[in-house]
């Protein structure tokens, strides 16, 4: 078992592409200068020892230096036991929408992004619980499994966005069969909370809610937007914004928070409905009756020990860099001498 102490260090791994593109910059700007000077022939004769090769490792070794370092920094930790651990918690499955709808802007920064920052508040308040992801739009998939591990619930989290599944729409009701079916213990209490704006579903998902709750399974709401609704932003492959989603007869198209459906859905569930809005994520309602389901013992096993082993990156990160300050830019003087062609 892999975990990492600071994963918000792997974000600095996004500069390596960066300074890729500025290396290869700047030698094709070197080259054309060259160019410019004078006969190639005439300047490599005025600089025999000039190396074009080491400049390109001299580079490429401090580019893996700075990988081994960040590596390093996000403190790679192996489990060195595994135990078995006795809590007490709830089977809690969060199955969050992330059709195209929830890019509409009208609570802040979008819907998605607020649902997403609910999810990230619950799961600091969770103690002793397994929580699973599973995402939907025109259908489901599971994004993660049932787990205690809440460092990969934040990582998987992360993650969620609304190009990650291939088929847009709003099946709610196969969202909730699936976490229906992703539930592995029938001795657990167990409940299912959806994050939607409920809009233009595609299936029966009061049925499905209430088939749940004959599973003895609860199923909570929040409902992520306002009534008047927002347009649909629409972005282009490099994120910059276009324009808004427009129908076929070129109007605009609104998306609006389905509440009337949302509460149905609580309803059936046995559960509550909370909506968000721009000054509260409707979840401590949800988090308060969560709380108040019955939590049963849940035994899992667990590494309990974990080794750091940052010292290797850093260390790889170090003789890179040694190395580097002693490899000169010029050509070796041994290379100079080895002439097989015998053009001196």
């Amino acid at each position: 078992m892999i975990r990492f102490a600071h994963i918000e260090y792997f974000y600095a791994l996004l500069l390596v592409p960066l300074f890729l593109l500025i290396f290869w910059l700047y030698q094709n700007w070197r080259k054309k200068a060259r160019k410019r000077f004078g006969d190639q022939q005439v300047i490599n004769s005025l600089m025999p020892l000039a190396s074009h090769g080491k400049p390109v490792l001299k580079f490429y070794m401090m580019l893996l230096a700075f990988i081994f370092l960040m590596i390093g920094l996000v403190d790679p930790q192996i489990g060195s036991k595994l135990e078995k651990v006795k809590r007490e918690g709830i089977d809690l499955m969060l199955v969050v929408d992330v059709s195209n709808s929830m890019l509409a802007e009208d609570i802040k920064p979008n819907r998605l992004k607020r649902a997403k920052m609910a999810i990230s508040t619950l799961i600091d308040k969770l103690e002793g619980d397994r929580i699973g992801i599973i995402v939907f739009a025109g259908h489901p998939y599971k994004q993660m499994p049932l787990t205690t591990d809440y460092s990969a619930a934040r990582l998987f989290l992360s993650t969620i966005n609304t190009k990650i599944v291939p088929s847009q729409g709003t099946a709610i009701g196969a969202a909730i069969n699936m976490a229906v079916k992703s539930f592995d213990d029938k001795d657990h209490n167990k409940a299912i909370v959806i994050i939607t704006d409920g809009e233009n579903h595609e299936d029966n998902a009061v049925e499905a809610a209430k088939k749940a709750t004959e599973n003895g399974i609860r199923v909570f709401t929040i409902g992520m937007g306002l009534p008047e609704g927002a347009p649909i932003p629409v972005y282009n492959d490099y994120g910059t914004q276009t324009g808004f989603k427009k129908d076929r007869n070129g109007q605009t198209v609104i998306t609006k928070l389905n509440e009337d459906m949302l509460r149905q859905i609580a309803a059936a569930g046995n559960g509550a409905y909370a909506r968000a809005n721009n000054t509260s994520t409707g979840l401590k309602k949800i988090f308060n009756d969560i709380n108040n389901i019955e939590k049963k013992e849940i035994e899992t096993k667990q590494f309990t020990d974990y080794e750091h082993r940052f010292q290797i990156y850093l260390a790889v990160a170090l003789a890179l860099l040694i190395i580097e300050v002693f490899i000169s830019n010029r050509k070796s003087v041994w290379l100079q001498k080895y002439d097989p062609f015998g053009k001196q």
